[in-house]
């Protein structure tokens, strides 16, 4: 088996050491991110929802732009909230800010009841850019 070719955002290898998971791998042409939540920089929630979101998507971005990629690049995203029903609406108030414009990559929403503590977390599959040639 070859190693897993896994990408660390700048200044936050420590929190998913401690916590046993790769924050993105690397392969056959795609980036895998695992699920981002809002957690500052020592993983405790954002405590405001909308500052959670908010928060979750900036972690993303770092996973992303260290990868070389922006959310222009993300062709699947997975999102979990939990109790949807109470909080749609006002996640889906900041999405915008972040998921930028049409066409727009696929979505699965699921309800869940149980975050670690938080309300709403992400996950994408993106493209890596292709190599560039010397």
């Amino acid at each position: 088996m070859t190693p897993r070719d896994v990408v660390f955002p700048p200044g936050r290898q420590a929190l998913y050491e401690r916590n046993r998971y790769s924050p993105a791998i690397r392969a056959n042409g795609l980036l895998f991110v695992s699920g981002q939540v809002g957690s500052r920089e020592d993983g405790s929630p954002e405590p405001e929802l909308e500052a959670q979101v908010r928060r979750a998507f900036d972690n993303l971005n770092a996973i992303l732009q260290a990868a070389g990629c922006t959310f222009d690049d993300v062709i699947d995203v997975t999102v979990f909230m939990v109790d949807p029903q109470a909080i749609f609406e006002r996640v889906w108030s900041v999405v915008p800010e972040y998921w930028g414009a049409a066409p727009h990559p696929t979505l699965t929403a699921v309800g869940v009841t149980w975050l670690y503590g938080f309300q709403f977390e992400i996950k994408v599959i993106a493209k890596l850019p292709e190599p560039t040639e010397a």
